[in-house]
């Protein structure tokens, strides 16, 4: 059986400065209005520009991140999902919102002063680090054997020079 999948990506400019408010726990909020555009050819020929507002929420640090170190017109990539929510207005109708809740962010910008290096935040964790090494562990020496069925290590197979594969992380999608 599939499970569904609630999953955003955008990559947009602020059109406002971030709003930071912090919940009676303590818990930081950010709300943010972020433009996307496309531009397409109607049947005339002419091109045509769209422009689409999307409303990102951030929770937690990825929140106070935000409201630091983003400003009006800053261009930034942020993941997430699909939240609607029900409030009720002045009147006591019931009304909904529809946002993004953020759970990643990059900033896109190439002067963003002060940002952490490598621009990318993640709300699970916390900075990533352009130099962190994600491959497995190496086995020790005398592990020998305890690879995968069939393998031979380098000293056996007489390649000491041969060229080991490292898988690459960074992968466009």
């Amino acid at each position: 059986m599939a499970r569904g999948v609630n999953k955003v990506i955008l990559i947009g400019n602020l059109g406002q400065e971030p709003e930071l408010r912090y919940t009676g726990g303590g818990t930081a909020v950010c709300n943010m209005r972020l433009a996307t555009n496309e531009s397409y050819t109607n049947r005339d020929g002419e091109e045509v520009q769209k422009t689409e507002w999307h409303n990102v929420v951030a929770w937690g640090r990825l929140g106070e991140v935000c409201d630091e170190y983003l400003d009006k017109g800053s261009q930034v990539y942020f993941e997430g999902s699909l939240q609607t929510r029900e409030w009720e207005d002045r009147d006591g109708n019931a009304r909904y919102t529809t946002e993004v809740k953020a759970q990643e962010m990059m900033f896109l910008d190439s002067n963003r002063q002060g940002a952490p290096a490598g621009g990318d935040f993640d709300q699970e964790q916390s900075y990533q680090d352009e130099n962190f090494d994600q491959r497995p562990p190496q086995q020790p020496a005398g592990a020998e054997g305890a690879g995968a069925p069939g393998a031979q290590s380098a000293e056996s197979s007489g390649g000491e020079d041969e060229e080991t594969f490292e898988p690459d992380d960074e992968l466009p999608f």
